[in-house]
Formats: C-alpha cells, structure tokens, sequence
C-alpha cells in the first residue's frame, strides 16, 4: 500500500523519546542504592511485558530501561565508613541550623537521594560542603551557617 492512503497518526507514539539526562559525575552508590536500581528495572521488564502493543507506553518504559541499565553498569557501589570522624559517602550527619533547627542527612548517590527522607546526593551543596568536615565544625551554605553536631 502506498503511504499516500495511511494516516499521519499511525506512527504517533512510535517515536523515540530522548534519554533521560545522565549525570556526568561518578555514579557512586550505597548497597541499598543498588539494590533500589536493581527493583526498578524488574519493575520496568515486567511494566513492559503488560504494555502489550501499547507505543506510547513501551516507548517511555523502554527509555527508562535504557537510563537504569546505563546507571546499573556504571555503578560502583561505596563501602560504609568505618568510623566516624569526618563526613563521607554514606555517612548520617546530624546539624544544628542557626535558627535552632537540628537536621539529619544520610549522604548518599544521586539516584537514591530524597531530601525529604533525610538522604542528600553526595554532589548537592550541603553535602559537598559537610565532606570532610567533623563533628564541631562550621559550614556555611546558601549564606547559613549550620554545626556538625553529630556523624554516624
């Protein structure tokens, strides 16, 4: 049949989507980060096996296939600290803010970082500036002043 008798819309959905943005620093991970990246893509195989003939929805799940295997393969998971003297990957940091507020943050890999469960990527601001600090040092970030109080 020539193209000039099918519609326009019958390859809609079929295209590629653009991959996800991959971060250009070193994919560093916790165990339970790669555990997490593990979950996920069982997840996506078996979201695509029930996608059927669905293209829209192939084409999204196969795209973050794609991004959590490129994460899989380079990740290098990070030991946990063996003490607890300075800040490291991994490491559970507690702050007292200057407006009296205690925090605390598990430094982690940028995947599996959600500030709002108390987990900061390893490159965000606060976490670059608590590396290698210890427990009654100052930083500073966005022009606040904040105390390392307690490391785990």
């Amino acid at each position: 049949m020539s193209r000039a008798f099918v519609k326009e819309d019958d390859d809609k959905g079929s295209e590629a989507l653009p991959d996800r943005a991959i971060s250009p620093h070193p994919n560093y991970v916790t165990a339970e980060g790669l555990a997490q990246i593990d979950v996920e893509l069982e997840r996506l195989q078996v979201a695509l096996a029930a996608a059927g003939d669905d293209r829209t929805q192939r084409t999204a799940i196969e795209r973050d296939l794609r991004y959590w295997r490129a994460r899989r393969s380079t990740a290098e998971v990070v030991a946990p600290p063996n003490d607890s003297a300075t800040v490291r990957f991994g490491s559970t940091v507690t702050i007292a803010r200057d407006d009296g507020r205690e925090q605390t943050w598990r430094i982690v890999g940028e995947d599996e970082a959600n500030p709002a469960a108390g987990t900061l990527s390893y490159v965000a601001p606060l976490a670059i500036a608590l590396t290698g600090k210890s427990v009654g040092d100052a930083v500073t970030v966005a022009g606040r002043e904040a105390e390392i109080v307690r490391i785990c």
